[in-house]
């Protein structure tokens, strides 16, 4: 079983991601509802992959990727966002992400991006 998260303060964003998931990929899904939440569960262990929202409360994602990345990011990390601007995926990407999906998240625009990166096959 593959750990991921998905961090995003709302519920509704939650759920959607999960149904996109590839039914058959074999995952332990973990869910974080701000920043904090998802560093904790990055640390506990949990988050192979994570799911990260730009806009949450508390901490944002984009303060998730810089502390991952000055703590030796070792998950894969795929940017979900309504947040669509060219400045925005260029900056997420400067700070470790490998990719950016546009909300709401569909299963024909992760999965390419899962097989991509050997995530599922």
């Amino acid at each position: 079983m593959l750990p991921i998260v998905i961090a995003d303060d709302s519920l509704l964003a939650r759920k959607l991601l999960t149904k996109a998931l590839p039914p058959d990929w074999q995952v332990d899904v973990s869910y974080a509802t701000n920043g904090r939440e998802a560093l904790e569960l990055y640390r506990a262990g949990k988050a192979a992959v994570l799911f990260l929202d730009l806009t949450m409360p508390d901490m944002t994602g984009y303060e998730v990727l810089d502390t991952l990345r000055h703590e030796d990011l070792n998950s894969f990390v795929i940017v979900v966002s309504a947040d669509v601007q060219p400045l925005a995926q260029t900056r997420v990407r400067e700070l470790g992400a490998l990719a950016f999906i546009a909300k709401p998240v569909t299963p024909q625009a992760l999965l390419p991006i899962l097989k991509e990166y050997g995530l599922y096959a």
